[in-house]
């Protein structure tokens, strides 16, 4: 355990220098499937009509028991269920979309993203020739 070395990722001897390259090319590939991936939302509903406003109330509602007694617990329930509920909301009406991409490029992005992965793994594991990184 004296004996250690900067070199030693996750406690194990060796590994660095694969660490260092797998995140690049995790960040890499990551970073290009993540750019062609477009995000849309849509309308609010419920049953039919735009909603969104309708969802405010409970939270404004637990504001202002708040403003009212910053101690009140049916404030702080309303307000973080509230918030709860407009952050679900907005994440169950997105939509997610892959951009028409070349084969040749979606294969350079999902391996550099798959290769980045197993070069960190691999390199939380113990080597037999550390000496030579």
């Amino acid at each position: 355990m004296a004996d250690r070395r900067f070199s030693d990722v996750g406690g194990t001897p060796g590994g660095l220098s694969r660490f260092l390259m797998g995140f690049a090319m995790a960040c890499a590939g990551g970073y290009l499937f993540a750019d062609r991936v477009m995000v849309t939302s849509s309308y609010w509903n419920f049953y039919g009509a735009n909603s969104f406003g309708i969802t405010l109330i409970p939270m404004l509602f637990g504001i202002g028991l708040l403003f009212w007694n910053g101690r009140s617990i049916l404030g702080w329930l309303l307000t973080c269920a509230g918030a709860i509920f407009i952050l679900f909301g907005v994440i169950a009406n997105l939509h997610i979309y892959f951009q028409p991409t070349s084969l040749f490029s979606t294969i350079v992005m999902l391996g550099l993203l798959a290769g980045g992965l197993g070069l960190i793994a691999r390199s939380l594991r113990s080597h037999d020739g550390a000496a030579s990184e």
